[in-house]
């Protein structure tokens, strides 16, 4: 997306390894922020990895919980894919919402109260969310879509609870 540079967030400062299919190394990357210092106002965007690993920490991590949760409720646009949702449901954010996601977590968001759907790329307002690597294309390109469009007010404030 021109006019855009991706941040990186994480629960720790320093470098973060990636993983192809959470068992084959993919590199490292340098973190910019630590969640705990971040902001929403400052972002413009969020992206949710899929993956075993990190959604799990992520969704254990109290400011990671809380960042996402205002930033849901700030309206501005997130992409999800895999089991990135976990973090979507620990913040308290899915009921009334539609949804997809790889098919261990369908039962968490369902329990969530979110309407989950079984397609390549599920949007409701500026959430995206695909299913799996599978779904990269068409996800990718709804996210571009999406991030472009930006903020949808009709959220902002919308869900204010935890799980």
């Amino acid at each position: 997306m021109a006019g855009y540079r991706a941040l990186l967030l994480s629960i720790g400062e320093g470098e973060i390894a990636a993983r192809d299919n959470d068992l084959e190394d993919a590199g490292t990357f340098s973190v910019d922020k630590v969640v705990a210092d971040a902001s929403v106002d400052d972002y413009d965007a969020l992206l949710l990895p899929g993956g075993t690993v990190n959604p799990d920490k992520l969704r254990m991590d109290e400011d990671a919980v809380r960042f996402v949760r205002d930033f849901f409720n700030s309206g501005k646009p997130i992409g999800t894919i895999c089991r990135g949702p976990w973090a979507l449901v620990e913040a308290g954010v899915m009921s009334g919402r539609q949804i997809t996601s790889f098919p261990s977590v369908r039962t968490d968001l369902r329990n969530a109260g979110a309407e989950v759907l079984d397609q390549e790329v599920v949007t409701d307002e500026c959430l995206v969310s695909s299913r799996s690597p599978e779904d990269l294309p068409a996800f990718c390109a709804k996210v571009v879509e999406e991030f472009a469009e930006g903020r949808h007010d009709a959220r902002v404030g919308a869900a204010t609870g935890g799980a």
